[in-house]
């Protein structure tokens, strides 16, 4: 499997599946507005926040209920309410984390694949340089267009945990449930029994939010020092990049990740 053509250096298009120069005047000498984050990609990275904020929650309250109202539990709802919230907010994720894994192999450039497994030599080698970036040992990260190869790895990691908290969700839910879902029981064994998938989940959730909590640190320190409008790119789609990111358009796929003129 090969990943797909580099995107062509257009200037006139606007938008697209595919990272477009912003037809305006540079804003500062040098520097250009580039389309790189698609509405797909961005979508799905806001809503699956609020799903995973919702899940989270309503899990933990499934788990060890701290609200008990007064009165009679059949007068309140709240656990039961609180298990349909949980429910349907677990459908709307699984349908966003399918989605994203869709769109890896036939969405726009920046959201394929290779930008989550590092195939070139200088996307191996820039783990190493944003690792001592992330460790402060390093002032300067390495020009990456879409995702650095070391978040993009990270991320593998993290939709591997989504995966896992689905089908053990579904584990769990496949006992109460009744119709063809009930058909989802033979992923009971599958994870050692309802209490191991039990824990499982539970383990996993606080990965998932441990990560979410680096990724606000990570996002926060790569987009000041980079100057790129990290932060920014994910509610716009636009980043805002050196002239020298044209560079590697003209490259092939796998001469790529060869330095850039200006590093060598």
């Amino acid at each position: 499997m090969t990943p797909p053509p580099p995107p062509p250096t257009v200037t006139t298009a606007e938008g697209g599946a595919r990272p477009q120069v912003a037809p305006k005047k540079f804003d500062v000498e040098g520097i250009e507005r580039v389309y790189v984050w698609d509405i797909v990609v961005r979508a799905t990275h806001w809503f699956t926040m609020i799903a995973i904020f919702i899940l989270a929650f309503t899990g933990i309250y499934i788990g060890d209920p701290f609200l008990i109202p007064a009165g009679a539990a059949e007068d309140q709802f709240v656990m039961a309410t609180t298990k349909v919230v949980h429910f349907y907010t677990a459908i709307a994720f699984t349908l966003l984390v399918v989605t994203r894994i869709v769109w890896m192999f036939v969405g726009s450039y920046y959201a394929r694949w290779h930008q989550f497994v590092p195939i070139g030599k200088r996307r191996r080698g820039d783990i190493w340089k944003m690792i001592k970036f992330y460790a402060l040992l390093s002032k300067d990260p390495p020009l990456n267009v879409g995702h650095n190869p070391l978040a993009g790895m990270t991320y593998l990691l993290v939709y591997s945990l989504y995966v896992l908290m689905i089908l053990t969700g579904l584990a769990m839910y496949s006992v109460s449930a009744s119709g063809y879902m009930e058909s989802l029981d033979f992923l009971v064994p599958v994870f050692g029994g309802l209490q191991t998938a039990r824990w499982i989940h539970h383990v996993a959730m606080w990965f998932i939010l441990g990560f979410f909590a680096h990724h606000i640190w990570s996002a926060m320190l790569v987009s000041r020092l980079e100057g790129m409008g990290l932060i920014d790119s994910m509610f716009s789609g636009y980043k805002f990049l050196p002239r020298r990111w044209r560079t590697r358009l003209q490259l092939s796929w796998r001469d790529r990740d060869k330095p850039y003129p200006e590093d060598e």
